[in-house]
């Protein structure tokens, strides 16, 4: 299946949960590198999918996690749980079913959630096609 390059990851994800694409877009606007949906369902309890991003600084961080929070509380959405948003190395935006994770990429790259988290099935990100 041939998926366009140019166009936003977010655009590409009608067949899933409103909320992820709109956190998805969220983070995109804020110009989120290497985004990453895992579907975690199979494997835990406590969540559907993450949401794994990151930005270049501590400010684009807590921009992304901003936009992020911002967006899906337009929708009637709203965190549990927010942890990390002060260091802003590595925030958890905590919605019960979908966990937002924005890393600086130095943590991105030390926490490897990816690697912990490999049995997941990627619904975006991990090749070259996700990259704008």
């Amino acid at each position: 299946m041939k998926r366009e390059l140019k166009q936003p990851i977010s655009s590409r994800l009608e067949e899933l949960d409103e909320h992820l694409t709109t956190a998805i877009a969220a983070a995109e606007e804020k110009k989120a590198a290497n985004v990453v949906v895992l579907d975690v369902r199979a494997i835990a309890s406590f969540a559907d999918y993450f949401l794994i991003c990151s930005g270049t600084s501590s400010r684009q961080v807590q921009a992304i996690a901003d936009e992020v929070v911002d967006r899906l509380k337009k929708t009637g959405f709203r965190p549990l749980h927010i942890e990390g948003y002060e260091r802003a190395e590595w925030v958890l935006i905590d919605y019960g079913d979908l966990i937002v994770h924005i890393f600086t990429e130095t943590a991105r790259a030390f926490y490897d959630l990816e690697r912990l988290w490999r049995d997941a099935i990627r619904l975006v990100g991990g090749n070259d096609e996700d990259e704008p």
